[in-house]
């Protein structure tokens, strides 16, 4: 096989996030006595929380920032008096137990193991997502986690791509490849620093960004057969 390390991203890749999160919002939001128009609050927070994502990755914001900014918009936008850093603490709580996998990711990861080394590559808050990957299935498989917090640097950065490199034994771009459903973070990533990338895109999106993918993929069942096996 061409490929010995595969930078997988974490959520919406591996793992369900779009479950994960709604899950967890909905039971921090209960458990502050919020029981009401969930799924308006959470429609709202979705919209809020990936335009704050987006200026996370181009800089423009802080992480700490981001996590109860998100809540204080939507509680704002809707007159709750809750203390949005309540919130973001209960949500951020009960996220890492609501880990939900996406289809074949368990083996498709198995299978890679047996021909190199995987790798997580994410923008995510570094102690929700060493607990979820501690907390999944697929934690046998991982050989290590990068995450932009331990850096200082988010995807699409190459400084962040630099630093996962150096937590690789003899790293080689020539036999790296990284997979993600991000075009922005994760394809543009990858051309950034130069190495091979899969387009994980389930819904069949129209591209956006200016460079293409290695390969692209609607199932991770797919991945074995892109690579020649």
């Amino acid at each position: 096989m061409k490929y010995k390390l595969f930078l997988f991203d974490l959520d919406d890749t591996l793992l369900d996030f779009k479950a994960s999160e709604r899950l967890s919002f909905f039971l921090a939001l209960k458990s502050l006595g919020i029981q009401s128009d969930l799924e308006n609050l959470f429609s709202q927070y979705q919209v809020i929380n990936s335009s704050l994502w987006k200026l996370f990755e181009e800089a423009k914001t802080t992480k700490e920032h981001l996590k109860v900014e998100r809540f204080r918009k939507v509680f704002e936008a809707n007159g709750i008096e809750v203390d949005p850093n309540k919130a973001s603490q209960r949500y951020l709580d009960t996220l890492p137990e609501t880990v939900v996998l996406m289809d074949h990711a368990v083996e498709v990861c198995e299978w890679l193991k047996g021909h190199g080394e995987i790798g997580i590559i994410t923008n995510g808050i570094q102690t929700v997502q060493h607990q979820r990957i501690k907390n999944s299935l697929i934690a046998p498989y991982i050989s290590f986690i990068s995450v932009s917090d331990e850096c200082g640097f988010a995807k699409p950065d190459v400084r962040f791509f630099e630093y996962t490199a150096k937590k690789v034994t003899n790293f080689n771009k020539l036999s790296s490849i990284i997979v993600g459903d991000r075009e922005e973070a994760d394809i543009q990533g990858a051309h950034n620093f130069g190495i091979d990338s899969c387009w994980f895109n389930p819904h069949q999106k129209v591209s956006t960004v200016s460079v293409a993918p290695t390969y692209e993929i609607k199932h991770l069942s797919e991945f074995k057969t892109k690579l020649g096996y």
